[in-house]
């Protein structure tokens, strides 16, 4: 389970992968401070999400967690609008993942071949292609998705020593001095200074999120309700702390301030043009980059297993459209197959973003960054407003003063993340440049909406938990 959880996470990876995301909205100050800020308030919110996964070990998570503690008369409409976010968010978190895989692929011929001509839709083939890999892997390959995520857990971690030891050597002597990886600040995004370092801060988001992914595969731990909590802190300090000695890494060998505007600008993306600048060999960074490419492929087909089971569950309890297609299990390969299928198709929809956008991947990984972070603030705002006095104790439980704290440094920076994530990431604004995560955020309020009038606010009754054999319906709660 700490393979799995770490192949989603990933966050050296992502981070790196995501620079563009943070450069040209702060720079170095914005890529290190960033990821120290999400740091904290994302172990804010993992530390408290560990509470109620240790009182709560369900798959349904987060909106299981709200049925829970909710005052009995809007339980129901709460836990539903919960899974529905939390839904949309994993599969936002699969597209992302084949959004940064597609990236880098474009990236090497960018950098390989310097006359290539960019279309959008050549990204959106390779898209397809990563999260074509994914399902197969899902659907025909279950029983090896154990070795598969010991084996990215292992080429992670080789690839985070290998890329750093290498770009160190190779860039001696001839290193960015420490003002400018600690205290360098670049905005070309037009926004005001204050606003760009926020908006930054979605690098660090994206690099942390995605934890709860412990939640939703918790019904096959053994011992869950003492190791889940464990697995998911584990995954934000081991995050945080790669994370953060990577960047550091990545900026010293960047040869700094003088080629600053060369790396946010290059076709080939500020990661490989600093493999580049760094190994002074197309080659060898294009060798490096193996590494994070296939931790993004792993994570792609590690992501997809979590959102097919968190499909799977909210649709045994009944809360999508037809629902009693979508929790089948195929009788021969052991998986919820059509859960799978309509994985793919979210993500296939979602992946037309890059035909009609020139900032499409900000608008996906902010799509779930954002879906995620709301998913993980509504049980802990609730938990704040009844005074923490609700939830039932579990093996893991925080003083209550670092209770209170931790819930409301989390819950804050889920507010000020979903609103400032909806923002496009740099002026001026046109059909373009607009972040259409506010079209899809609005599109799946609105299927949700209507879902819940034609069919949730009558069968919908809660969540339920599978525990070995014992399927056991949630009750009320008294207010």
């Amino acid at each position: 389970m700490l393979g799995l959880a770490f192949a989603i996470l990933n966050s050296w990876t992502a981070l790196a992968a995501s620079l563009s995301l943070a450069l040209p909205s702060g720079g170095p100050v914005a890529v290190i401070w960033g990821l120290v800020t999400a740091g904290i308030c994302n172990l804010s919110l993992a530390a408290s999400l560990a509470e109620f996964l240790s009182a709560q070990p369900t798959s349904g998570g987060q909106y299981h967690w709200v049925a829970t503690i909710a005052p009995a008369s809007l339980k129901i409409p709460l836990s539903w609008i919960t899974g529905w976010i939390n839904l949309s968010g994993w599969a936002c978190l699969v597209a992302t993942n084949c959004s940064l895989s597609s990236t880098l692929i474009i990236n090497i011929i960018s950098l390989q071949s310097p006359s290539y001509e960019f279309q959008r839709w050549h990204q959106f083939l390779i898209y397809l292609g990563i999260a074509f890999i994914a399902f197969a892997t899902n659907a025909f390959l279950h029983s090896l998705l154990p070795r598969i995520n010991g084996l990215a857990l292992v080429w992670s971690i080789a690839g985070f020593f290998i890329i750093s030891i290498t770009v160190l050597a190779c860039a001696a002597p001839d290193y960015a001095t420490a003002d400018y990886v600690f205290a360098t600040f670049i905005n070309t995004t037009g926004w005001p200074d204050g606003i760009a370092w926020l908006l930054g801060l979605l690098q660090g988001g994206l690099g942390l999120t995605g934890f709860d992914a412990v939640a939703h595969m918790i019904e096959e731990i053994p011992n869950a309700a003492s190791e889940g909590p464990k697995i998911m802190l584990y995954c934000q300090y081991i995050g945080i702390s790669t994370g953060f000695l990577f960047l550091i890494v990545v900026l010293f060998v960047s040869g700094g301030i003088k080629n600053a505007d060369t790396i946010i600008g290059s076709t080939a993306g500020p990661l490989l043009e600093i493999f580049y600048l760094a190994t002074n060999s197309k080659v060898g960074a294009i060798c490096l980059l193996m590494f994070p490419l296939l931790c993004l492929v792993f994570a792609a087909i590690a992501v997809m297993t979590t959102s097919s089971r968190m499909m799977f569950a909210f649709a045994r309890d009944g809360g999508l459209p037809a629902s009693h297609i979508w929790w089948k299990v195929h009788p021969k390969l052991g998986v919820p197959m059509n859960a799978l299928y309509l994985n793919v198709v979210i993500v296939v929809i979602f992946g037309c973003i890059y035909l009609g956008s020139t900032v499409a991947f900000n608008a996906i990984v902010a799509s779930s960054v954002v879906a995620l972070g709301l998913s993980y603030g509504i049980p802990i705002a609730l938990h704040l407003a009844r005074g923490r006095s609700q939830l039932p104790e579990g093996a893991f439980k925080l003083p209550n003063w670092l209770g209170w704290t931790a819930n409301i440094i989390g819950l804050v920076y889920t507010i000020v993340t979903t609103v400032l994530f909806l923002f496009p990431p740099a002026l001026p604004v046109d059909g373009t440049t607009m972040n259409y995560c506010v079209v899809a955020f609005g599109v799946i309020v609105v299927i949700s909406a209507i879902q819940w009038i034609v069919d949730g606010r009558k069968n919908f009754e809660g969540p339920r938990i599978t525990i070995g054999e014992h399927e056991m319906a949630e009750r009320d709660v008294d207010e």
